[in-house]
């Protein structure tokens, strides 16, 4: 297990189906997200069963709980990592609206990054953002990411074009508590 000061990250579970269910329907979870299809409850439960590929360098998805009372609260992975580039993509979320702030996405973000530099051997960590989204942006800037660039109008929501901002961290500049 990966531990941090608030959270535990690790693998999914099907008995996680129903909190994703429920926190992809959440307007204010989705509302920057880039997602896939609508999923009901019972492929989402078999995606999170015997279908569910294991971890893998390249794609690594885990449940973020809570350290205190191991309550499923979010979702943060790492993908499309490389070895030829030792870099890869981070994409985070909590969905349980009681938990978006008071520091665990800031510490599961932490855990993830931690082990992407020490365990896989990353040199770069990237995301994607909107500008709007300035509680996650402020979130990534505490924790040592830099803007890199903008690609103008990527992202569409509710008729309307957003640009996104790219932002990396590169092994040592992790900002620890």
């Amino acid at each position: 297990m990966l531990t941090g000061k608030l959270v535990r990250l690790r693998a999914l579970e099907p008995s996680d189906a129903e909190a994703l269910y429920r926190w992809n329907s959440d307007p204010e979870v989705l509302q920057w997200m880039v997602n896939a299809y609508p999923e009901s409850l019972a492929q989402l439960t078999k995606r999170l069963g015997e279908d569910r590929p294991a971890n893998t360098y390249d794609k690594l998805i885990l449940c973020v709980e809570t350290l205190a009372d191991r309550t499923p609260i979010g979702a943060i992975a790492l993908t499309g990592a490389e070895p030829e580039n030792a870099r890869a993509e981070l994409d985070v979320y909590i969905g349980e609206a009681a938990y978006r702030n008071g520091g665990y996405g800031t510490d599961a973000i932490r855990v993830l990054c931690r082990y992407g530099f020490d365990q896989m051997r990353l040199h770069g960590i990237s995301l994607w953002v909107v500008p709007e989204n300035e509680p996650a942006r402020h979130v990534y800037k505490k924790l040592g990411f830099v803007e890199d660039g903008r690609e103008r109008e990527r992202f569409r929501r509710d008729g309307k074009w957003y640009d996104l901002i790219i932002m990396s961290l590169l092994e040592g500049e992790l900002v620890e508590d």
